[in-house]
C-alpha cells in the first residue's frame, strides 16, 4: 500500500442561493457516474487536534460514502495518542497524512492541507463526528452541475437536521450576522465546517489566519471576488465539552 506522510513545521457578491434536498438528490444520481468518467476527484481535508477517540470512525464514514476521492489529514501536533492512530490509518492508499511539528491552529492546518491537496474539489471535514459525511452528495451537487463556485452546509436552513445548543445557535447567529454585514451576503451559517469549492479558487485567495479566524476570512475573500455561494441543509449532532469539544480559538 502507498503511504504518504510528511512532517511540516513551517510553510512559507452574489447573494447565496438555497436549493432543496429533493433537487440535489435528483441531479446527484446522474452526476456521480459522470464524476468517475471524466476523472473529477474530491480531496476531503481533515484538520485534527487531539481526536484519538473519533478519528478512525470519521475516516471510515468518509470512505463509506464511496466518492472518487483522497483523504488529506493534517495532525496539528496532537498529544493524546491521535498521531499513533493516524500513522496506522495512513497505510491505506487513499489517505495522505501531514504532521505539524508544533500546534499551529485550525487555519494553519487547513492551509497545509490545501497546499498538498490534489483533487479538483476540496471538501472540509471536521474529525469530531458532529458533521455527517452522508451529506457529501448534496454538498457536491451544485458544484458538479456548475451552479455554484462554493457550497456551505448550513445547520440552520429549513430541513437541516441538527441539535445545536441554544448558546451555540445564538453565537453562530451573531458571528454570521456580522459577517453578512461586512460582505453583503445572506448566509445562515458562516461558521459551518462544511465548505466545498473547486481547488482552483485557492490560486486567487491567500489564507492568513492560523486559528478559527479562517471562517470569516475565507467567507469575506470569496464574497469580495464575487464567487457564487450556495447553502444546502445538512445534518448536525452537537458534541458537549465533556465529550472533548474544543474550547477557545485554537
Amino acid at each position: 500500500m502507498n503511504t504518504a506522510i510528511e512532517t511540516l513545521t513551517h510553510l512559507p457578491v452574489e447573494v447565496p442561493t438555497t436549493v432543496d434536498r429533493s433537487y440535489l438528490e435528483r441531479i446527484n444520481s446522474t452526476l456521480d457516474s459522470v464524476d468517475r468518467s471524466i476523472g473529477l476527484t474530491v480531496s476531503v481535508v481533515i484538520p485534527v487536534y487531539n481526536e484519538r477517540e473519533t478519528i478512525a470512525e470519521i475516516v471510515r464514514r468518509v470512505q463509506a460514502v464511496g466518492l472518487h476521492h483522497e483523504i488529506v489529514i493534517v495532525d496539528d501536533y496532537s498529544l493524546d495518542g491521535t498521531r499513533e492512530v493516524l500513522l496506522e490509518l495512513a497505510k491505506q492508499a487513499d489517505i495522505r497524512l501531514l504532521l505539524h511539528g508544533y500546534n499551529r491552529g485550525k487555519g494553519a492546518a487547513l492551509r497545509t492541507a490545501f497546499a498538498e491537496a490534489q483533487g479538483d474539489v476540496i471538501l472540509i471535514q471536521d474529525a469530531d463526528l458532529e458533521y455527517d459525511p452522508r451529506d457529501f452528495p448534496q454538498l457536491l451537487a451544485p458544484i458538479r452541475s456548475g451552479e455554484a463556485d462554493v457550497v456551505y452546509g448550513s445547520r440552520f436552513l429549513e430541513n437541516a437536521r441538527q441539535d445545536p445548543s441554544r448558546l451555540h445557535r445564538w453565537g453562530n447567529l451573531l458571528l454570521t450576522g456580522l459577517s453578512n454585514c461586512m460582505t453583503g451576503q445572506r448566509l445562515t451559517d458562516m461558521e459551518t465546517c462544511y465548505k466545498v469549492f473547486r481547488r482552483e479558487l485557492l490560486e486567487s485567495i491567500e489564507i492568513e489566519q492560523d486559528r478559527f479566524g479562517f471562517e470569516p476570512e475565507f467567507t469575506a475573500k470569496l464574497a469580495r471576488q464575487g464567487h457564487r455561494i450556495f447553502e444546502v441543509p445538512i445534518g448536525y449532532c452537537s458534541r458537549g465539552y465533556e465529550e472533548g469539544k474544543k474550547i477557545g480559538l485554537r
